[in-house]
């Protein structure tokens, strides 16, 4: 066995966990992220006198949106992600000094995995995913609100009714009811609606959602994950308008901040769950871990660059790939010959130019074992297919 002062290496070259480390790509759940020590003095957000264990926990993270199909199958793929040792310390540096991770490459490498996978193991709750386009703004990531559906429902609660609750109704609520008479047999509720001029507008917070960052950035037990993908193709202006809130950890809504301090029950990017907004600040208690994935087509601002640690996934070697296709096709498929002829050519092929993304050599050897009766011809048509070059048009 090895040692030098920061790794340690078994015979097989393989390395240890770092004791600083929280995130230690085993993909196997723990609970290391409640040894994760405080956050320097210039990035620490919340009251420092709180209890952090009143404070809420992240959600389960099977209850994401999507089918239970789909859910546990990202959950597999975030299990079995391969990250290295390189990988590893620097998602720990981004833990430790609650900065943003920026993570570049080719596509297919892994950037928006790795995201995925940290949550997993670290237990920090559904991945929160805001995927960027060139239409997106910094809006799109805080919160929408539905000012015409509000608009609409006020207008039918002045003329007696509410789209959402069927008339006659036994049980009504201070919006809509001012009088409740008891009448005809016992037991039958009937309810009387005030006049127009008596009924308030429907509460705001059924018509305001938060998004991606605004749902992170809400006061968490433990830090969320959120994932702000393809970052390089946002307009020009995006990646200076997340500064601010990457500084300060907190935003202001002004539809809330109008009705003065009382809380707001607001929707969140979790699926079906709400928050509770007070005096229109959403404001962490610990800055989230910020994935930013980037394929490396555009340059960023300094000022976005100096506050992040700055990870550059490479295209994996052939030991690598043996174990991604071990985690997710099993170690006999692994082990086959045909397995390391396919990745031998997967290489080449990268080697000599070709774009190629880890998935499609999933596919490939997936299709592999279910064509073995065709003839040759029909497996390399199958292969050529789905080894298709990205930049090959």
């Amino acid at each position: 066995m090895t040692t030098n002062p920061t790794t340690t290496s078994d015979e097989s070259g393989a390395f240890m966990a770092e004791d600083w480390w929280i995130y230690r790509g085993t993909g196997v759940p723990h609970d290391g992220i409640a040894g994760l020590p405080p956050a320097p003095a210039w990035r620490a957000f919340g009251d420092p006198d709180s209890d952090p264990g009143r404070l809420p926990a992240p959600p389960p993270e099977d209850s994401a949106a999507g089918s239970a199909a789909r859910r546990l199958g990202r959950i597999r793929q975030a299990a079995a992600y391969q990250a290295d040792e390189r990988e590893i310390r620097l998602v720990n540096l981004a833990l430790h000094l609650r900065r943003p991770l920026l993570i570049t490459g080719k596509p297919g490498v892994g950037k928006s995995t790795l995201a995925y996978a940290v949550a997993h193991e670290l237990r920090l709750g559904p991945v929160l995913r805001w995927s960027i386009s060139s239409r997106s703004s910094l809006r799109d990531g805080l919160y929408s609100y539905d000012a015409i559906g509000r608009l609409h429902e006020a207008g039918l609660s002045r003329n007696g009714r509410r789209p959402d609750v069927p008339e006659p109704r036994p049980h009504g609520d201070d919006r809509t009811v001012s009088l409740a008479l008891r009448r005809g047999q016992p037991g039958e509720d009937f309810l009387i609606a005030p006049p127009p001029e008596e009924r308030a507008a429907p509460a705001i917070g059924r018509f305001l959602r938060l998004g991606p960052l605004g749902t992170a950035l809400l006061p968490w037990r433990t830090p969320r994950v959120l994932l702000i993908d393809e970052i390089d193709k946002s307009d020009i202006d995006l990646p200076n308008d997340l500064l601010n809130v990457f500084e300060e950890g907190e935003f202001e809504i002004p539809e809330l901040l109008r009705l003065g301090p009382d809380p707001q029950e607001v929707g969140t990017a979790d699926h079906g769950r709400t928050a509770v907004v007070r005096g229109g600040v959403v404001r962490c208690a610990q800055f989230p871990l910020v994935v930013l994935t980037s394929n490396g087509e555009r340059d960023f601002p300094s000022a976005l660059l100096r506050r992040c640690v700055r990870l550059e996934i490479r295209a994996p070697d052939e030991q690598r790939l043996a174990a991604m296709v071990a985690a997710h096709l099993g170690e006999e498929t692994a082990a086959a010959a045909a397995t390391t002829d396919l990745i031998t050519k997967f290489l080449r092929r990268q080697q000599d130019g070709a774009e190629l993304a880890n998935d499609q050599l999933l596919n490939a050897l997936l299709m592999a074992g279910r064509v073995l009766r065709a003839d040759q011809q029909g497996r390399d048509a199958v292969r050529d297919a789905l080894l298709r070059p990205l930049n090959e048009s």
